[in-house]
């Protein structure tokens, strides 16, 4: 249990560097869940977020970090599930974690019975948590902070894993997140349907099955053209799928 607490106070010391996607790429999830959300869905969140956007609401659980109110959300952007373990078998983080969140967010929203503010807030939370729980490094195996404590170069730059993960892969492409959103494809029918056919859970796992490729640097830690182009492909996929996902949530939530 001291190791484990251990764990989560330093990964609170580095939260407000642990942002995932940036803003590009939170914005990027929420057009693409715009684009899949049923009429019912959206008529209902074009209501309850008095006419903003998905991806306008999209970066607001990060902008918050700065206001002590919500310093008990600092948590909940991600969870740490050692390899070879299912999140069921962990130990829980008593201050919440992304999962955990994001399931308690879906039951609550379901249910009702909420004032406007919690409704609007919940929204938001569930917006920004499904992408990043689509981010590899935010299911971490409790070693390194989430790729945090991994320092790297970046063309050059000190950085550190995460940071490469959440915002320097995407930002090297000088894209808008609108064009950021167009460039990741249209998924098929049938992909749509496997997707969201899936849970939170399996959302997770999935994130821990690309640690290999994710911790696949060289030893000096220069990372540049080679490992954006082994890996963006991924990135535009975690993209995607949780603009996909988050539609799925919502239409099963307000449609």
């Amino acid at each position: 249990m001291k190791k484990l607490c251990s764990i989560f106070f330093l990964c609170l010391l580095v939260t407000a560097q642990a942002f995932a996607w940036g803003q590009n790429g939170h914005r990027a999830v929420g057009l693409v869940a715009e684009q899949h959300l049923s009429k019912k869905a959206k008529k209902k969140i074009a209501a309850i977020l008095q006419g903003n956007s998905l991806a306008e609401v999209s970066v607001w659980m990060d902008e918050i970090r700065s206001d002590s109110a919500y310093n008990h959300t600092h948590d909940w952007h991600w969870v740490t599930i050692p390899g070879g373990m299912q999140y069921a078998q962990t130990e829980k983080n008593p201050n919440g974690d992304v999962i955990m969140k994001i399931e308690e967010l879906t039951k609550t929203l379901k249910a009702g019975n909420l004032s406007e503010k919690e409704k609007q807030e919940g929204l938001k939370f569930l917006v920004h948590l499904v992408g990043d729980l689509h981010q590899p490094l935010h299911v971490g195996h409790g070693d390194d902070m989430g790729g945090n404590a991994v320092k790297v170069e970046w063309f050059g730059k000190p950085s550190n894993l995460h940071s490469v993960w959440d915002s320097g892969m995407i930002d090297s492409k000088s894209l808008s997140y609108t064009e950021l959103a167009g460039f990741l494809g249209k998924p098929s029918k049938e992909q749509v349907q496997r997707w969201q056919a899936t849970n939170v859970r399996d959302w997770a796992h999935e994130s821990m099955t690309y640690r290999n490729q994710v911790y696949n640097i060289p030893k000096d830690g220069k990372l540049s053209y080679r490992y954006a182009y082994v890996n963006y492909g991924t990135v535009e996929q975690r993209l995607l799928q949780a603009g996909v996902r988050l539609a799925g949530l919502l239409n099963e939530i307000y449609g």
